[in-house]
């Protein structure tokens, strides 16, 4: 099962079509994304696991791997570190993203499987798809739905279920 996040602003794929948003910094090539770039990166990518917030939701109904937050799990986006596009525990002493946030966007994160096998230093991480801000503002380079969209969406995601992002 695939699904299709395009730059015009809507993810679809079998029996579902949701409002998304995409990287501020468009779509590019996998081949020419950059660590901070902004950009999403074009292609098709398998789903790892699905990361939530226990404190804000039940674990979402789905059938794929699910991880609960702590308020201490990160992900590294420093390129020379060896544990680059990865999870990591807090405190971290390079560069990264918390993944235990104020705001609502990490409530639910569903790790696509870009640059990760292997990793290649410097070519993006922390590629997700999650929720998007109340007004639809670009993220740094992934795929963000309304909650109640990506709730949806997992729902019918399968094991093999594939994320493309596309021009």
């Amino acid at each position: 099962m695939k699904f299709t996040a395009t730059q015009t602003g809507k993810l679809s794929g079998p029996g579902f079509t949701a409002r998304c948003v995409l990287g501020k910094g468009g779509v590019v090539t996998a081949s020419q994304k950059r660590e901070g770039d902004g950009a999403s990166p074009a292609g098709v990518w398998p789903i790892r696991n699905v990361f939530f917030r226990p404190d804000r939701l039940d674990p979402p109904a789905t059938s794929l791997p699910l991880v609960p937050l702590k308020p201490y799990d990160g992900w590294c986006d420093a390129p020379e570190h060896p544990l680059y596009n990865r999870p990591v525990s807090l405190p971290f002493t390079a560069s990264h993203e918390k993944l235990w946030r104020e705001d609502h966007v990490y409530d639910v994160i569903v790790e696509l499987g870009y640059n990760d096998d292997p990793v290649e230093p410097g070519r993006g991480s922390a590629i997700f798809m999650h929720v998007a801000r109340p007004n639809f503002e670009p993220t740094e380079g992934c795929v963000a739905l309304e909650r109640e969209d990506l709730l949806a969406l997992l729902e019918m995601m399968l094991p093999d279920t594939e994320i493309e992002i596309s021009f």
